[in-house]
């Protein structure tokens, strides 16, 4: 399985992006559990900007294909940033 059977090419160097934002959030008074939350949240609103500014909306059709495909490819990068955290989280760990 490839990242690009999922997430549009262009779009994988969130992922990175949303890990460092993490990171950063991690640094600050904010909740742990509430990273996942914010970067799905940073990562739909990047997601946003790239779609509505490469595509040519014209109508509800193409506006609610644009909306849906910035929802989801910018959820399926935060997760993908989310999981790389814990790879290298557990890669760190001593058993």
């Amino acid at each position: 399985m490839d990242f690009n059977e999922f997430i549009k090419p262009e779009l994988l160097i969130l992922i990175p992006v949303l890990y460092l934002v993490g990171e950063a959030i991690k640094k600050s008074n904010i909740k742990n559990s509430l990273i996942p939350l914010i970067l799905g949240a940073v990562g739909i609103a990047l997601s946003c900007v790239y779609v509505f500014g490469t595509e040519d909306v014209i109508g509800a059709k193409t506006l609610m294909i644009a909306i849906f495909t910035a929802v989801t490819q910018g959820i399926l990068c935060a997760g993908a940033s989310v999981y790389a955290n814990q790879i290298i989280k557990q890669a760190k760990k001593e058993e």
